[in-house]
């Protein structure tokens, strides 16, 4: 739905690419535009998503034109119901005020985790830190979880979520309930959706783990 965003094949042709490369496992997945239409909330079907091994929900305007409150969080509520998503992406954009309450536990409900966009806190969305930090106190009220983004929009910011580990850490989040504090967490979450690629990467994981583990022993004994 999105103007000049990829055609369906874009995201099928995904399957052939391998799951690492030069040692860096590869992951497949879209940001799915949420849709105002009852009959159908995301701009994304089941076909597609079963290519994916994650897909992240979120509103942009020239896909979704900004309503109320209510319409808002019954939209966002609506496309985590669905199933098709894992992520709940920028739910802090100021121009989609939601009923926060009612989304965090509804991401719950839903195993949705809620995503900390590093870019509203510096570039995009501008206006987004209170919603964000109210989003944030509201995850950890109800003790959900949280994955970390930066949605970078360009390839040497891609990983960067300085300012958003800030944010947590002004608040005291539980480290325990970041899913995408290191690829074990994250994978394993991806299995509780059904997803096959905790299998498939389960010999690279291990052996980044044991390289981790040494090079920590290492600098133990020195």
């Amino acid at each position: 739905e999105m103007p000049d965003s990829p055609h369906p094949w874009h995201f099928g042709n995904m399957r052939v690419l391998p799951r690492l490369r030069y040692g860096v496992a590869l992951l497949r997945g879209v940001e799915a535009n949420i849709l105002a239409s009852a009959e159908r909330r995301l701009d994304v079907n089941d076909t597609l998503m079963s290519f994916m091994d994650f897909g992240i929900g979120s509103f942009h305007e020239p896909v979704f034109k900004p309503d109320s409150r209510k319409e808002h969080t019954k939209a966002m509520i609506a496309a985590m119901e669905t199933g098709l998503i894992q992520i709940l992406g920028h739910p802090g954009n100021p121009n989609y005020p939601i009923n926060i309450d009612e989304v965090v536990r509804a991401a719950r409900d839903n195993n949705v985790l809620i995503e900390i966009n590093n870019s509203s806190f510096i570039s995009s969305r501008l206006g987004s830190e209170p919603y964000c930090m109210q989003i944030l106190e509201t995850v950890q009220k109800l003790d959900w979880k949280v994955a970390l983004a930066s949605d970078s929009h360009v390839h040497y910011t891609v990983g960067d979520v300085g300012v958003a580990l800030e944010k947590i850490n002004q608040i005291g989040f539980s480290e325990k309930n970041i899913i995408t504090l290191n690829a074990r967490r994250l994978l394993e979450f991806l299995a509780e959706h059904g997803k096959a690629v905790a299998q498939e990467l389960s010999d690279w994981l291990d052996s980044v783990e044991f390289a981790e583990k040494s090079e920590t022993k290492k600098e133990k004994q020195t």
